[in-house]
């Protein structure tokens, strides 16, 4: 389920925010917190409420990771759904820096909030919580450049200001091992305050918790044969004895409103605000989203794009397929640019910039969810329901989803509407029914899973599919490739440079035990290794 940010109660969310500051303000330097000296008032609380402490790690993970305006279309450019006319972007060209470990120094929170729960079962649900973000946290964080500190980070306060690495095998365990404690913990606990997600349903995070780790789980399937992981014996558990998300009103979502500062991040309401970005039309869709689409006549497109203006001038009905061209997002930045201001391109619907809230944004939902069982039940690790039963679910789910939050305007579907009937057998029709060899039902089983994560899903998630299984392919053009050598695509980021000041034995160290001392972009980190 989805809860309206503007539920949290903000008059506590006010009145504690600098109490709330001085708790959450550290500088992450080789994994350790370093805290500014502070004045405080000496009439105000020195505590903040785990309530408190639940709400900004909660919005941390969803509001802060899907960002806003022109930060909200990098993750985006990195998996090739748009291209960016206002400059050459990185992404777009596969340039990967070094990244940050920022999502751990958060974790430091946890501890706080657990002390200050004020029942046995509040107690549980806010460790099960803390057990859930560790889990996400370190996950996305092992996801991007390999090896990290785990079972060391955040233990500044008793002195661990160097925190050796753990390898990335052993951060999976944990990772693993943590989710499971989320779900008991949760199935023990009660409802609680703080949560502008699922308004503290224990419930909805549990099926949340356990339909990650399924997640987590289809990330290792290089590594069945782990007797520590038993990748397929945990995922057989889970889909048999455990809850998990029902629909997409389960996603993990954040709802926008009409109040300054919590409209979805592409809009430009009122009209003329301060959006420059999507006055600018810097955005084109690409083929990589668009061609798919039109293989299989599938009606998502009407409701992600806008036509090109030079077709529908050359007499084009917005109704036709023909009348939205695509763009390849390696071709060199002056090309696009004459494409640009040629107009003979797709754009972004004009829902997602007139509507404050044009649909909700997950960072997991209820479609990556069946397509992982889909997923799961082609590669023999499931039995008994079939991998299009859980396919046409994903399918289905994602076109829901869209029609349901898109007003019925003939500009925002372009007289394309899907009903119930089209939605329902969609799935079913050819070409999009699975058929064919295993490789080849997983290559349609991504494929999906791309297109209903249109400007949705976990921050790089669709880059990090590519990178897992090579779909959907991403043209590799040599001569635009800012990856080096640009021969090849990038297959990680480099370590933060705060690591290298402060912490530079641990990571040395690991760079040489994963890389053979060398920390740079075409690594291939464990998960990816046979």
């Amino acid at each position: 389920m989805v809860i309206d940010i503007s539920q949290v109660n903000r008059k506590m969310m006010k009145n504690n925010f600098l109490k709330y500051m001085l708790l959450t303000v550290v500088v992450m330097s080789s994994g350790c917190n370093k805290f500014e000296e502070i004045n405080t008032n000496p009439n105000d609380a020195t505590q903040v409420s785990s309530a408190m402490l639940a709400s900004g790690m909660i919005l941390n993970i969803t509001r802060s990771d899907i960002s806003s305006t022109k930060g909200f279309m990098q993750p985006f450019l990195l998996g090739k759904y748009i291209t960016w006319g206002e400059g050459q972007e990185g992404f777009q060209y596969n340039r990967l820096g070094r990244t940050d470990f920022n999502r751990i120094t958060l974790l430091r929170n946890i501890t706080p909030m657990e002390a200050n729960a004020t029942s046995e079962g509040l107690r549980k649900s806010y460790q099960a919580l803390g057990h859930f973000m560790r889990a996400w946290q370190f996950f996305m964080t092992t996801m991007q450049v390999g090896d990290i500190p785990y079972s060391d980070a955040v233990k500044g306060e008793s002195s661990v200001l160097k925190p050796k690495y753990d390898t990335q095998k052993a951060v999976f365990l944990g990772v693993l091992n943590e989710l499971d404690q989320a779900n008991q913990l949760f199935a023990e606990g009660v409802n609680f305050e703080g949560d502008p997600i699922y308004g503290g349903k224990t419930d909805n995070w549990r099926r949340l918790t356990n339909s990650f780790q399924l997640h987590v789980l289809i990330n290792l399937y290089k590594k069945t044969a782990d007797a520590d992981l038993k990748v397929v014996e945990r995922f057989k558990d889970i889909v048999t004895n455990r809850p998990l998300m029902r629909d997409y009103k389960d996603n993990f979502a954040l709802v926008y409103n009409n109040t300054a500062g919590q409209n979805y991040p592409w809009s430009d309401v009122p009209a003329g605000s301060s959006n420059s970005f999507v006055k600018s039309n810097y955005t084109m869709l690409s083929n990589t989203l668009l061609g798919p689409l039109k293989a299989m006549n599938d009606r998502r497109l009407f409701y992600y794009a806008k036509p090109s203006s030079v077709k529908i001038t050359a007499g084009v009905s917005e109704s036709d397929f023909n009348a939205y061209p695509g763009v390849e997002p390696s071709d060199a930045f002056s090309a696009l640019q004459t494409r640009r201001v040629g107009k003979d391109y797709a754009d972004l619907n004009n829902r997602y910039v007139q509507l404050v809230n044009a649909e909700p944004v997950s960072v997991f939902s209820y479609w990556d969810q069946q397509f992982i069982l889909a997923e799961a039940a082609v590669r023999g690790w499931i039995t008994g329901v079939p991998a299009q039963t859980y396919y046409a679910a994903g399918i289905v789910n994602s076109m829901n989803f869209v029609a349901a939050y898109t007003p019925d305007l003939a500009d925002y579907h372009h007289n394309m509407k899907m009903d119930a009937t089209y939605i329902n057998a969609f799935p079913g029709t050819a070409p999009v029914v699975l058929a064919g060899t295993n490789e080849q039902q997983i290559a349609q089983i991504i494929t999906q899973k791309y297109l209903a994560n249109f400007l949705q899903g976990v921050k790089y998630g669709s880059w990090f599919e590519n990178r897992r299984t090579g779909y959907p392919v991403f043209t590799l053009n040599a001569s635009t490739n800012l990856n080096t050598p640009s021969s090849k695509l990038p297959l990680r980021w480099l370590y933060p440079s705060n690591e290298l000041s402060y912490n530079s034995v641990n990571m040395d160290a690991a760079v040489q035990s994963q890389y053979g001392g060398s920390d740079d972009t075409n690594q291939t980190m464990w998960i990816l290794r046979n």
